[in-house]
């Protein structure tokens, strides 16, 4: 049993653990941003669909959050920045799971806006999806250590 246990914690201590998760998670981010990019309206409608946000910063957050989900994305896939790319990519995803947990306990019938215009609707999967991903970037941020862009190679 120690020895499950051992191993398990090998794995997910794993720098190279990590250089996967930041792949699948970069991917990810890199996706949801294409399909907000071009049409900020159309996220502009879904942020204020939420009705957390004051109506005087949805069209901002629009802009703004799609640029980061790329920019982060790249970043972390690169191997640029990785811990303060994972704090960023960790604060997102927390405020993504503040959004639509609060949107599932008033049971309000929206689609979360995370992949495309119409998108899948809140529910507690979507809270714990999101969960999961932030667990993705905590283990980034605490575990990786390939920093293949910075001087002196590996470590």
């Amino acid at each position: 049993m120690n020895s499950i246990i051992s191993y398990i914690k090998r794995i997910v201590t794993s720098e190279y653990l990590a250089l996967v998760l930041r792949i699948f998670v970069g991917y990810f981010f890199i996706y949801s941003s294409v399909s907000k990019i071009p049409y900020p309206a159309q996220f502009a409608n879904n942020i204020a669909s939420y009705r957390l946000i004051p109506y005087p910063f949805v069209n901002i957050l629009a802009v703004v959050v799609p640029w980061a989900e790329l920019v982060t994305g790249l970043f972390i896939i690169i191997g640029l920045r990785n811990r303060a790319t994972a704090i960023v990519i960790g604060l997102l995803y927390f405020g993504f799971i503040i959004m639509v947990g609060l949107n599932v306990i008033v049971d309000s019938p929206i689609s979360c806006g995370c992949y495309d215009t119409v998108g899948e609707p809140v529910s507690w999967l979507k809270v714990g999806k999101n969960a999961i991903w932030l667990l993705f970037a905590l283990q980034i941020f605490f575990y990786d250590r390939l920093f293949l862009l910075r001087k002196g190679g590996r470590r």
